[in-house]
């Protein structure tokens, strides 16, 4: 407590110095106030004592006779001293002879020369991407209408401009990457995709001067082909084939895009030569650039045995392998492998699957499968988890039918034709009261290889033909209305291993063979020989075909890994308007001859 008595009597000690310490100040500014105002009234008297001098100096003046001093100005500062003199001296009694101040001297004018200097007026330099020099600017002419001197004294401007300097920029310093970052930057997804996209487009660049920048992993279509030669009915036009992915391989399957009719997907059997190798390829060739590599390349760990582009899916790849497993590829996946595949258990396929297709709408859409264990699955694309619906095919409670080739008919997604290994072709459905095998054709001696179903839409409804192609070495005209073949073309010499009408002639279709030819019948010229023919060399045997969707292509698979594209003449790929008429008048003369024959061998 005393602590505080004593810390309030300092402070109160020290309130009241620093008052007294104020007070002084105010007292010392006061003071310093009034001697200020003493001096400036001191001024006054000093006048009056001069204007007193001033008024005695005239009085003088004037009682020697002489006229009075000038009045004073604040310009006649001298007249001022001399009076001032004056009334001094005349006060000390001496003589003084006065004298009057001289008047202010005044200025003379007059003209003189004037030298006019020209300063340019300063430059904006501005520096860009292409120069680094300033620019100059022509002078402008002089005014010749001046009131100035001649020419000749004017200096004249300076013409040349000193160059400004130019600071170079510090050069950017490169950052050098670590082993460790340039490992993650080329593993990185970004880094993938470009050099897979570049890479596709360098090797378009090298041999093309089109529009290298078509994406097919995008959306759009890209104009098609142009004008073929009309001249030849059948000319080979180029070969694709990848020392790595296509060598000691066979060619299982084809297909052309809807979506990019240029790009053709072809499938292969194993390497044996290579065992380290994928077993299965698939490989997207492009018909349309002159480069020889493949557009997209995709594997997986078992044979492809057939293959497909997904309708309503442009992206989408599908295949059907060896162990049963259905494959789906994406092109938009950098990665090879499939993204999608489905289990191998009894649920689904656990045999060779040879027959993929998807059927339906844009909106309503299915992949078909089946496996020469005779079981059909229907599969989303979204899930190929498990299958949505499956069924045996058996025909009257026999053994499963052991598939090797499927068609459906134009437009139609339930019903459709299986050729099997025993040579028989069979009917089915897919749903309604009779799902299954339906009826049974006795076809061939050998395995069917290949079948399909007419679709080339006219006036005339042509979709209950459909051809079969066998080891017998013949290909059979069928009709849905009819058990009996309308019609056996025997004119080749080894198994037909594929046959497929055309998309857009009614009459028109074409087969291979195991010699290495391919031939187109043409139904309106003649049923007994091909109309025309194309061969290759050596022992090589033709095992899959594909038209295009133009009519104007074939795609020829053969058994060394090589896919041959033909051209087919314009007189020949082309219908003329009488095309349906005249094949219906053909089906009559053959169904006409095939009852002839019937009667005489009876009649024998």
């Amino acid at each position: 407590m005393a602590d505080r008595k004593a810390e309030l009597e300092r402070k109160k000690l020290r309130l009241q110095q620093i008052r007294e310490e104020k007070k002084r100040k105010d007292d010392e500014r006061k003071k310093n106030a009034q001697d200020a105002a003493k001096n400036a009234g001191g001024a006054p008297s000093s006048s009056s004592e001069l204007a007193q001098k001033r008024k005695d100096t005239d009085e003088l003046l004037r009682d020697l006779g002489l006229p009075d001093a000038a009045p004073s100005s604040p310009s006649s500062g001298a007249g001022r001293a001399t009076a001032v003199e004056a009334g001094g001296l005349e006060a000390a009694g001496e003589p003084l002879a006065v004298t009057r101040a001289s008047p202010q001297r005044r200025t003379k004018l007059s003209m003189s020369s004037v030298n006019l200097s020209g300063f340019p007026p300063k430059e904006s330099i501005l520096y860009t991407k292409e120069t680094q020099t300033p620019v100059e600017k022509p002078q402008e002419p002089e005014d010749d209408d001046s009131l100035t001197e001649p020419k000749e004294d004017v200096p004249p401007p300076p013409t040349e401009q000193p160059e400004p300097e130019v600071k170079e920029e510090p050069e950017p310093v490169v950052k050098e990457l670590t082993e460790e970052e340039k490992e993650r930057i080329v593993h990185s997804e970004d880094f993938v995709k470009f050099l897979d996209r570049t890479t596709r487009v360098i090797e378009r660049a090298i041999a093309e001067d089109a529009d290298i920048f078509i994406d097919y992993a995008g959306t759009g279509e890209e104009e098609g082909e142009g004008e073929r030669d009309a001249g030849a009915k059948l000319s080979q036009n180029r070969q694709f084939f990848d020392d790595r992915w296509s060598r000691y391989r066979t060619v299982t399957c084809m297909d052309w895009s809807k979506q990019h009719p240029e790009l053709l997907v072809a499938s292969y059997s194993n390497n044996e030569e290579s065992p380290h190798e994928p077993d299965g390829v698939a490989l997207v060739w492009n018909t349309k650039f002159k480069k020889t590599s493949p557009e997209y390349i995709f594997h997986c760990q078992s044979a492809v045995m057939s293959a497909g582009f997904a309708d309503f899916h442009p992206n989408l790849v599908v295949g059907g392998t060896y162990s049963g497993q259905i494959v789906l590829w994406d092109n938009r996946s950098t990665k090879r492998t499939p993204v999608q595949r489905t289990p191998l258990s009894a649920a689904a396929h656990t045999h060779p699957v040879y027959c993929v297709k998807v059927v339906g709408t844009q909106n309503a859409h299915n992949l078909i499968s089946i496996s020469t264990d005779g079981t059909m699955c229907s599969w989303s694309l979204d899930m190929l988890s498990q299958p949505q619906d499956s069924m045996q095919l058996k025909h009257k409670q026999s053994k499963p039918v052991a598939v090797t080739c499927m068609t459906f008919p134009h437009n139609d997604v339930n019903n459709f034709v299986v050729g099997s290994e025993d040579g028989s072709v069979y009917t089915a459905s897919r749903h309604g009261s009779k799902a299954g095998i339906s009826e049974a054709f006795e076809a061939h001696q050998g395995p069917v290889t290949g079948i399909d179903c007419h679709q080339v839409q006219g006036r005339i409804d042509f979709s209950h033909l459909f051809l079969s192609s066998s080891f017998d070495w013949t290909i059979k005209l069928w009709s849905l209305k009819h058990s009996n073949p309308i019609h056996s073309f025997e004119d080749n010499s080894d198994y037909v291993y594929d046959v497929q009408w055309s998309p857009v002639h009614p009459a028109l279709f074409a087969t291979v063979d195991g010699m290495g030819r391919l031939d187109l019948w043409n139904l309106n010229e003649d049923t007994e020989v091909p109309t025309a023919s194309s061969s290759l060399d050596g022992q090589t045997a033709m095992n899959r075909l594909r038209w295009n969707h133009s009519g104007q292509e074939i795609a020829v698979g053969d058994d060394e890994g090589r896919v041959w594209i033909y051209d087919v003449g314009e007189s020949l790929a082309q219908p003329r308007g009488d095309e349906w008429t005249r094949l219906a008048h053909t089906l009559a003369d053959i169904k006409l001859n095939s009852t002839k024959d019937t009667e005489e061998t009876i009649s024998r």
